[in-house]
């Protein structure tokens, strides 16, 4: 069985690869997001992902699948009941989880969560809705910075969001709140997965613009994972864009924040290009966030094609002796109704110079193949507590 010094996790945010069993349930009937980005755009150019054999994996209008796909290759099913970044990300590490988050998007934060929220920090809330964050921008901004009111907003997602001019509210008042309504959502009732602080800058309606000062309090994980496993044996785990934020440092030995989906994907080029031993787990997510939300398939497809001329790159550093998984933590499907995540399969691409060939892989009934193979690797005992069986083997 094959070692490897270096594992490069990959997740491209929300590229889903069709439903699931139990798509239904989340009202995600027929959703496939790669397929329908595929069908929507004329052309689209994916040389390296194709030469892996993504397109093995999920029929596309533009790209054969590969004859003989350079990587190991199958679709993992979703075990945890939920279709959201954490949940996805969690289960990848070993985490099943059986009760959803809350979510808000229907009827904004219930009166009591607002009014203590307004008490402790010393604000006057308004927005209060489900809306994206660029519109809720033009519409309240102005009123924000005249007032020094706090905009607070949801999606689909279990997040609380709260907007902060960075020239007239202040990062620091942003993120003073920001941990205030992270400690009020703690509550059963009222507990969303992630409280996100949005800072921006600008003055007036359609100048506005969200900085990189972005800041993600999330929920602990309510376990040991596999990065826990990894990080107490020694081992080096880095972490590129929102991955810290996700498992709120538990198990991460380095942590690189990234300014969009082409900055993390330099950033992974230049780590490839580094010595280290261990786990470098990486999420991209511009594709979900600026996309899918969006329901933009063309966005979509040509971000997808960025992704792919610096996987290119990657692919020319990668040594000998270190794999490569590529695969998502949910789907976005931007040809569906609505703008939330979607209930979705979602793609696993292992490649590593050293391999004899790729082949396809039984699909897996959860996403956690990905932490055991990593824990496996390294000898890395597996969390009591957590789920996934090693593929490690089936690589040759």
């Amino acid at each position: 069985m094959k070692k490897f010094n270096r594992i490069f996790v990959i997740v491209i945010d929300s590229l889903g690869v069709g439903e699931m069993p139990d798509s239904a349930e989340f009202d995600d009937t027929g959703v496939n997001t790669l397929g329908h980005i595929s069908e929507s755009v004329e052309s689209f150019r994916i040389p390296n992902l194709q030469k892996l054999g993504l397109a093995n994996i999920c029929p596309l209008k533009q790209v054969p699948p590969a004859k003989e796909p350079a990587a190991y290759y199958a679709k993992l099913r979703e075990k945890s009941r939920g279709k959201d970044t954490m949940t996805g990300h969690w289960e990848m590490m070993g985490l099943e989880v059986t009760k959803p988050f809350q979510t808000f998007t229907d009827t904004g934060f219930p009166p009591e969560l607002i009014a203590e929220l307004e008490k402790r920090t010393g604000h006057k809330v308004i927005g209060n809705k489900s809306a994206s964050g660029t519109e809720i921008l033009d519409e309240l901004g102005e009123e924000e910075i005249a007032t020094g009111h706090m905009i607070v907003y949801t999606s689909a997602d279990s997040v609380l969001q709260i907007c902060g001019n960075e020239e007239t509210f202040g990062l620091d008042e942003l993120y003073r709140c920001c941990e205030i309504a992270r400690e009020i959502t703690m509550k059963d009732e009222w507990k969303v997965g992630r409280v996100i602080a949005r800072p921006y800058v600008g003055k007036k309606k359609g100048e506005f613009k969200r900085t990189s000062n972005r800041h993600d309090y999330a929920l602990k994980p309510f376990g040991k994972t596999v990065l826990n496993a990894l990080k107490d044996k020694g081992l080096d785990v880095i972490s590129i864009g929102k991955i810290n934020d996700i498992f709120v440092g538990e198990g991460i030995t380095k942590a690189l924040k990234s300014k969009s989906s082409v900055h993390g994907m330099e950033q992974t080029i230049d780590t490839a290009g580094e010595d280290f031993h261990g786990l470098c787990f990486v999420n991209l997510v511009d594709f979900d966030a600026q996309w899918g939300h969006r329901r933009n398939p063309e966005g979509y497809a040509e971000e997808l094609e960025r992704f792919d001329e610096k996987l290119g790159v990657l692919l020319e550093k990668l040594r000998e002796d270190d794999l490569l998984i590529i695969t998502a933590d949910h789907g976005n499907d931007p040809t569906y109704k609505g703008t939330d995540h979607t209930r979705e399969k979602v793609p696993f691409l292992a490649y590593s110079q050293s391999l004899e060939k790729g082949e396809k892989l039984p699909e897996a009934d959860t996403f956690a193949v990905i932490g055991a193979t990593v824990a496996d690797n390294f000898n890395a005992a597996m969390p009591e507590n957590c789920i996934g069986t090693s593929w490690l083997p089936l690589l040759k």
